[in-house]
């Protein structure tokens, strides 16, 4: 058995990144508050921040892949993302695909009571943690 680690999970977008924590011991992930982002630049040192507060031994990147399975524009620019990510924090990443996470993210916002403001109000974070949860269980499989 491998020994437990932690994961952090970006959900890349040009104006909003969302964040999410995870654990393979449990598999279970949660949500944490999405990074703004200009034309799809964080402020590195937030996420410099999130990686002392949570210390992954792993950065997991959404990679939003056609449903045939070909990259999409934004998905060229999320591998660049995560290209930046492990440049700066010398943290392995991964890709995850996250086909359909952001549509599972909005429909568990709207039970929760989201008025559908998704620029003023994300849900980038919500599909980091599914995600991600797809992710551990997919691993654990392993």
């Amino acid at each position: 058995m491998s020994k437990p680690f932690t994961v952090l999970a970006f959900d890349f977008g040009t104006g909003s990144i969302g964040v999410a924590y995870g654990q393979s011991l449990t598999g279970s992930a949660r949500e944490l508050e999405p990074l703004r982002a200009k034309d799809g630049q964080p402020d590195w040192s937030r996420v410099q921040r999130l990686v002392d507060e949570w210390q992954p031994r792993l950065l997991l990147v959404g990679l939003p892949l056609n449903m045939d399975g070909s990259e999409s524009d934004i998905g060229a620019r999320a591998r660049k993302f995560g290209q930046r990510l492990h440049g700066r924090l010398g943290l392995p990443v991964e890709y995850a695909d996250e086909r359909l996470s952001t549509h599972a993210a909005k429909e568990e916002a709207r039970e929760r009571g989201h008025r559908g403001h998704y620029a003023s109000d994300p849900v980038d974070s919500i599909a980091a943690r599914i995600f991600l949860e797809d992710w551990l269980r997919q691993y654990s499989g392993q």
